[in-house]
């Protein structure tokens, strides 16, 4: 048997297991199926050795989860790091509209918030979108379409901005001046 035969075996009989254990373990099918891809591709370019070990299986669980880990370990870091670069400055001299707004923003499917950000947030022209995201610029055209139509609906249904919950910053209103 080839090298590639015994490893797409190898494969075949274990990926969805290891697949099931990382995705109890990080809570997320996402992270998880990252995490045991690069954890395959890792044993692909070692097979040779890996193969030898008492359980291959168990060589590419073990680095799955630390890849898991190490990727729970960046985003943690880069968390504090914002934090650390932005203190006390999370709503601070933000009014009603800005939230409202924002919350409207996290009702609409991911795609459609995105586009509607970079257009009309950032300022770039749908050419400008659509090379962005990998889309072509009829996708985008309906993106903004869909996501207008859907973001007037959150913003009309809000009875009053100034009551959407939002984390309370540590400044006091006379700052805001």
């Amino acid at each position: 048997m080839s090298d590639v035969e015994e490893f797409d075996a190898f494969y075949a009989d274990t990926s969805w297991r290891v697949l099931g254990q990382l995705w109890t373990m990080t809570g997320s099918r996402a992270e998880a199926e990252d995490a045991v891809a690069e954890a395959y591709a890792r044993a692909w370019q070692r097979w040779r050795q890996v193969r030898e070990c008492d359980s291959p299986e168990a060589w590419v669980r073990r680095t799955a989860s630390r890849i898991a880990i190490s990727t729970w370990r960046k985003a943690i870091n880069r968390m504090r790091a914002h934090h650390r670069a932005t203190p006390d400055q999370e709503l601070a001299g933000l009014g009603p509209d800005h939230v409202a707004l924002v919350h409207a923003l996290r009702q609409i499917p991911a795609e459609q918030r995105r586009a509607i950000v970079l257009h009309h947030l950032v300022g770039l022209s749908v050419a400008e979108v659509a090379a962005e995201v990998g889309a072509p610029q009829g996708t985008i055209k309906a993106r903004l379409q869909r996501g207008r139509r859907a973001l007037a609906g959150w913003l009309d249904d809000l009875p009053d901005p100034a009551h959407i919950p939002h984390q309370p910053t540590t400044r006091t209103e006379s700052t805001n001046g």
